[in-house]
């Protein structure tokens, strides 16, 4: 629970039809199931007392007494379990029969959710036995106390202030108006589902679209159990298709047929975060709810969810496929917009023979064909000097040939040799300006090369190396169109591979997936036996690590530690947590002292939900302090 994370659970019992007794027991078991497993919220299905299944059964006054007598009985028995459980049966309230959610906290009975929505069609007749539920709240006498009864409640942990939850019953979330929006705008952040919803052929991914979306547009956490194997099947079949989301992805999903409990953590925290930075999320107004509070223990949750190591890569190659063409498009789509607006002639590209280069040559290449307008008019500029290497230079040339580009070399040694004996740089001195002089000269030869073709520099760089800083200021820091600009260095990769994968052209592929095999490098300081010898990753860190570092930092907002924290769960076994520190602190540092190099950038196409343009995402003071940041990660160097 700490960090806002809250591990919670849907699980589906294997019940008998109308014998109370026995599904309690099952019941039971279940929670027990959940509670060895650690959830704090617990939700089981619809009716899951009696059955869902019980038809004119419902009428039968002595299945209604027994239904109340189990309630009783699992909440006494459930007196030292540590979570909010969800559980279902009918209720007779005023003369008229509820289908209902009741719900436990440590032996008491907090509250009494009814179902409003009734279906009355195809296969289904509860308007034959039960009553809609109102909104309003009132009070009712049950088990010799008061307890709340309607739709309007809320349920407030104590011990998490983030954590709020409230409950639909099956229809309620296929209506025109789910109760479930009103509950999120009243700010319960979890959302949780008793459902008795039978199998029909491709309903299983109309049910997941339809939890996965509520649980996006909401930005909330749903927890959705429903009826399985034990409920009647004289005209229908249950499949327990238990499944839990958070703001539009799927966390967990039951087996179809086997009665399955799931469990996973939501992060409450940074569905608070997300809700607060959507200036279309209306403001929590609860007025006409009520608030009842229940408390959990303060505890370490284990995470057990899958946190993707690269946030920004599919994990699933069609979909990274599509993802690729996507965002090539995208690309493509920028640029060839600002060439016909500019009417430029020519685009000029700095080509290193590395992957960011090729990436922007790659766009420009389908850009121009989009354009309709001749390849060579792409000048494709290649300018060797003391860093570079022979398998680099050679990469660029036959990159540039094959993709029909005009090819020009520009040796800067001797230019650039001449400017530090200009200023005094002493040619044996490989520091910051040794290397910083020749990018500037390269920006200077592109800026002038576009002036002398009419044509405009097309920059190189990425979201990563903006996000570090780890360009030079008036150098690759410089362009008049960035293409690259919000795309990370591990999409990068990706994208470069694609292309070499679906291009179609043999030549292509085998240069392109040299440059993939190549050392990331700026390849400012000479070479060692003709090999890179400045290897980026090794001066500020893993580039994986980093995209990582940014995702969290600012699409999800975490603070230090706990970004720490899934930082290491994500990279277990592939980084010693002192690495994953050392480089975490670097991050920060970079991040807080580059903002004067994006505050300037060039414009260029936003292709993810993450984004440095000054323009755009991110408006940042170029003089922010990073000390707050750094004394949270210092601590735990301390523990």
């Amino acid at each position: 629970m700490k960090q806002g994370f809250v591990k919670v659970a849907a699980a589906t019992p294997k019940i008998a039809v109308a014998d109370c007794k026995k599904n309690v027991e099952v019941i039971l078991e279940s929670i027990r199931e959940m509670e060895e497993k650690g959830a704090k919220v617990m939700v089981l299905p619809e009716l899951c007392i009696t059955g869902y299944t019980c038809a004119d059964l419902f009428w039968q006054g002595r299945l209604l007494e027994e239904a109340k007598e189990s309630l009783q009985k699992i909440a006494n028995e459930t007196a030292d379990v540590d979570a909010l459980i969800f559980v279902g049966l009918p209720l007779e309230v005023y003369g008229k029969l509820y289908n209902v959610a009741a719900v436990l906290n440590h032996g008491e009975l907090l509250g009494i959710v009814p179902k409003k929505y009734l279906p009355n069609y195809n296969e289904f007749y509860e308007a034959r036995h039960f009553t809609p539920g109102e909104e309003t709240a009132e009070e009712i006498t049950l088990f010799g106390r008061t307890v709340p009864f309607g739709m309007n409640l809320l349920f407030s942990c104590e011990d998490m202030p983030h954590l709020t939850v409230a409950a639909e019953i099956c229809e309620d979330l296929w209506a025109p108006e789910p109760p479930s929006v009103r509950h999120a705008l009243a700010g319960a952040t979890v959302i949780v589902n008793l459902s008795a919803s039978d199998e029909m052929v491709g309903k299983d991914s109309y049910r997941r679209n339809l939890v996965a979306t509520q649980s996006a547009r909401l930005v909330c956490g749903y927890l959705y159990s429903t009826a399985g194997e034990g409920e009647s099947s004289q005209d229908l079949v249950f499949g327990g298709q238990n499944l839990i989301a958070e703001n539009g992805v799927m966390l967990a999903e039951a087996r179809r047929f086997h009665n399955e409990t799931v469990c996973t953590e939501l992060d409450v925290d940074r569905l608070v975060s997300e809700r607060r930075r959507m200036t279309t999320y209306p403001a929590q107004k609860d007025s006409g709810y009520r608030r009842i509070s229940f408390s959990l223990r303060m505890e370490e949750t284990v995470l057990t969810r899958f946190v993707d190591p690269q946030p920004f890569v599919p994990s699933d190659k069609r979909n990274r496929e599509l993802r690729c063409d996507e965002i090539l498009n995208i690309q493509a789509m920028g640029l060839k917009k600002r060439l016909e607006h500019t009417h430029c002639r020519s685009a000029v590209i700095g080509i290193s023979g590395g992957l960011d280069s090729t990436l922007a040559l790659l766009v420009t290449v389908r850009a121009f064909d989009m354009l309709g307008l001749p390849r060579g008019q792409i000048l494709s500029v290649t300018m060797p000097c003391f860093g570079t290497t022979d398998r680099t230079y050679q990469n660029a040339c036959q990159l540039t040939r094959c993709l029909g580009a005009t090819l020009k070399e520009v040796d800067i040694k001797e230019a650039v040799t001449i400017h530090f004996r200009d200023i005094g740089q002493n040619m044996e001195n490989h520091d910051v300006t040794y290397e910083n002089g020749q990018a500037r000269e390269r920006t200077q030869i592109l800026m002038d090369l576009a002036n002398q073709t009419g044509g405009m520099v097309i920059g190189t760089g990425d979201l990563s190396e903006l996000a570090l800083g780890w360009a030079t200021y008036n150098g690759d820091h410089m362009s008049m169109y960035a293409v690259n600009s919000s795309v990370p260095k591990t999409l990068v990769r990706h994208l470069v591979r694609y292309y070499a994968d679906t291009c179609g052209e043999e030549e292509l592929e085998r240069i392109l997936l040299d440059i993939l095999d190549t050392p990331v490098s700026p390849e400012l300081l000479p070479p060692k036996d003709g090999v890179i010898s400045q290897k980026t990753e090794d001066l500020v860190g893993p580039y994986e690590l980093h995209d990582f570092f940014l995702y969290y930092m600012m699409r999800v907002t975490y603070e230090p530690k706990k970004l720490y924290r899934v930082a290491k769960y994500a990279f277990q076994g592939q980084y010693e947590e002192e690495v994953i520190l050392k480089w975490l602190k670097t991050f920060y540092r970079r991040f807080f002292a580059q903002q004067f190099k994006r505050s300037c950038l060039p414009d260029g196409p936003k292709v993810g939900s993450v984004a440095v343009s000054p323009r755009g995402d991110l408006r940042m003071p170029s003089d922010a302090c990073v000390r707050i940041w750094l004394e949270e990660l210092e601590e735990l160097e301390n523990v």
